[in-house]
């Protein structure tokens, strides 16, 4: 059955889905230990690159591992997340992670980092609105983009570290359309979607105007979708 929560803030959002997302993989919380971040400002953090025959490029990768993680057997869920370079927002997610893992609040998780490169090209759908276009001339691979984190990262992630097949996704603006793209083409590729004031005007509102019918083909299936929003009409 497809969930909606009532919309909140972002950070009260964020916390809620990983409530929801350590819940449901049944990790034990563990006591704080574990590496040692790279810079002062950085969350602890794996990083590493990967050549991606779907978007023709070398990807950079950050991963966040929980404390204890290093001296464990145990098996963590992933939370993916575009825009996820160092000078992104990874830091600010995996560090609100880490301080929650930390302090108890929340079962340990990993989180996956993708740096960007072109970012609307990977981020945003086709469109036919001139506007758009003129904004960002090379969109439109997020379907490609979307092949990348199924048939190579999401493989790659499964054969470096130790998690469970609990996925979910979050993102901002464009990113978060993205993330509400991909609930509605590939549904199944996450259990759990955060979009934070995502771009809802992309080709005309068109994930609007599509969502009713979409919704009605889903409904048999086990997700859920959290939406916050500012002051976009969307």
């Amino acid at each position: 059955m497809l969930r909606f929560p009532r919309p909140a803030p972002r950070l009260s959002a964020l916390l809620v889905l990983l409530l929801v997302l350590s819940a449901a993989a049944g990790c034990t919380r563990t006591a704080p230990q574990g590496p040692t971040p790279l810079r002062d400002t950085d969350p602890p953090h794996d990083t590493f690159t990967l050549h991606s025959a779907a978007v023709g490029e070398l990807r950079r990768i950050n991963v966040y591992t929980p404390p204890g993680y290093a001296e464990g057997d145990a098996s963590y869920p992933v939370l993916y997340m575009p825009d996820g370079g160092i000078e992104e927002d990874f830091p600010h997610i995996a560090g609100t992670i880490d301080s929650l893992v930390r302090a108890g609040a929340i079962a340990p998780l990993l989180v996956v980092g993708i740096e960007n490169t072109v970012r609307r090209r990977d981020l945003n759908g086709p469109t036919t609105v001139a506007r758009d276009l003129e904004m960002a001339p090379q969109a439109g691979g997020s379907g490609n983009f979307r092949t990348f984190i199924r048939t190579e990262l999401i493989p790659e992630i499964e054969r470096r570290y130790r998690v469970t097949d609990r996925r979910a996704i979050v993102g901002e603006s464009a990113a978060g359309s993205f993330v509400v793209e991909t609930f509605f083409l590939e549904p199944t590729l996450f259990s759990r979607y955060m979009a934070m004031d995502p771009a809802l005007y992309w080709n005309d509102r068109e994930l609007v105007r599509r969502a009713e019918s979409r919704l009605a083909a889903m409904d048999s299936l086990d997700l859920t979708l959290w939406l916050t929003a500012g002051t976009t009409p969307e």
